[in-house]
């Protein structure tokens, strides 16, 4: 039965929409328009089929290749028939009002039919999130940018002038299928020649096992004083439904054995002290830590930050970007800088070099991309080395950030 309402839902979404198709294409040729036609209602076609097979079978959990694009180009279609509708809908209204105002004894001196420039407005508008969307899947995904970044630090050695950091975060590897498209990625952060690599959380979607197939990938990432990672909201396990507390507590394990496993040092509110020549820095790392309620606080940086305090530098790894301003700066404010993740730019946004930087998150988070300061304290955003959720990014691509520290003159 839901799905019997769900069906009469969309046809009637499609009906709708398809109403602003018609208009545009009523001085088309009879083969046009039959066309059309086909391509059009072959859309809801394809949705229900998939549907089904999500539905029936075990191809949800897989994902192949072909499922993730279909899925997206058929959810990109529907977002811009959206956008037709409400287009369709603004012209209804004003369609109302007439016949309202005709109704009252009012005066219209034109026929008061759907506007056919209208209808090609909406197409229009419909038609550029659709493009947009698809062109982020084909081109994007996989798309890795390196950001590159110059930190002046008061004080700093002279040993750690141009030491060099690479920052990874939010890999998600339950979203990935192209294992090749990830090496390109992991060649380049070998190319950097990095001091230090920087994992700063969201390893998994979802449970440990997604990491699986790709931990002879990662495990090739190279630095000359080692990898560093810790934890982000969706390695715990937290959106999944677990038959026990012990099973949840068995996967969250099994992250952390990856990490492991690959050679990366995870720091469970924990810090490593790394020697270069006469000068030290303290590598903190707290498990996932927001100053929002939505997520959780499992981290602990009074426990991570002890021992760290007679370091030249400190260099704290937060997943959560909130924590920054919620803690770090108002009770840690001889923590250098703060390097998280987690809020991906959203994978949708526009960014012109010293110009413009905008994306939705914006309005979630004050620091969601890039380099942020207050008073000598930095806080670094990475903008995420996987996708979620949508399978793509549009003008916010997938980042490795190559940062590099210089004493402040």
């Amino acid at each position: 039965m839901r799905f019997i309402i769900l069906f009469v839902l969309l046809f009637l979404f499609d009906w709708y929409a398809f109403q602003a198709f018609q208009l545009w294409s009523v001085d088309w040729s009879m083969e046009s328009q039959t066309v059309l036609q086909i391509v059009y209602w072959a859309i809801p076609l394809l949705s229900i089929a998939l549907l089904i097979l999500y539905a029936n079978t075990n191809i949800g959990e897989r994902k192949p290749e072909w499922f993730t694009i279909l899925r997206t180009i058929l959810t990109a279609a529907y977002f811009g028939k959206f956008v037709i509708i409400i287009v369709l809908l603004l012209d209804d209204l004003r369609r109302l009002a007439i016949d309202v105002y005709q109704a009252i004894g009012g005066e219209v001196g034109f026929e008061n039919t759907r506007s056919e420039l209208m209808a090609q407005f909406g197409i229009f508008a419909g038609g550029i999130p659709f493009l947009l969307l698809t062109y982020g899947v084909f081109r994007n995904r996989y798309r890795y940018k390196i950001f590159q970044q110059l930190v002046e630090i008061d004080n700093l050695p002279k040993a750690l002038e141009g030491l060099k950091i690479v920052q990874i975060s939010d890999i998600h590897s339950g979203s990935f299928t192209q294992k090749n498209a990830i090496k390109r990625g992991i060649k380049m952060i070998n190319d950097q020649a990095a001091d230090f690599v920087f994992f700063t959380g969201d390893l998994v979607n979802n449970v440990a096992a997604e990491m699986r197939p790709f931990i002879n990938v990662f495990n090739e990432i190279r630095a000359k004083y080692g990898v560093f990672s810790v934890t982000g909201n969706h390695d715990y396990g937290d959106y999944v439904q677990w038959k026990s507390v012990e099973a949840k507590q068995s996967n969250f394990n099994a992250l952390v054995e990856t990490h492991r496993e690959m050679g990366w040092d995870i720091l469970m509110n924990e810090n490593r002290i790394v020697q270069i020549e006469d000068s030290s820095v303290a590598i903190i790392g707290v498990e996932n830590y927001s100053g929002s309620p939505r997520f959780p606080k499992y981290g602990n940086l009074s426990k991570a930050y002890e021992g760290a305090e007679a370091a030249d530098v400190r260099l704290l790894l937060s997943h959560d970007p909130s924590h920054w301003k919620y803690q770090v700066t108002k009770q840690f404010p001889d923590i250098d800088i703060t390097f998280s993740g987690h809020t991906h730019g959203m994978q949708f946004g526009f960014e012109i070099p010293g110009w413009i930087k905008w994306s939705p998150i914006k309005y979630v988070y004050k620091e969601w991309a890039g380099l942020y300061q207050q008073g000598k304290q930095y806080l670094y955003v990475n903008r995420g080395f996987g996708f979620l959720g949508y399978p793509g990014r549009v003008g916010i691509l997938p980042e490795i950030t190559l940062m590099e520290l210089k004493a402040k003159k």
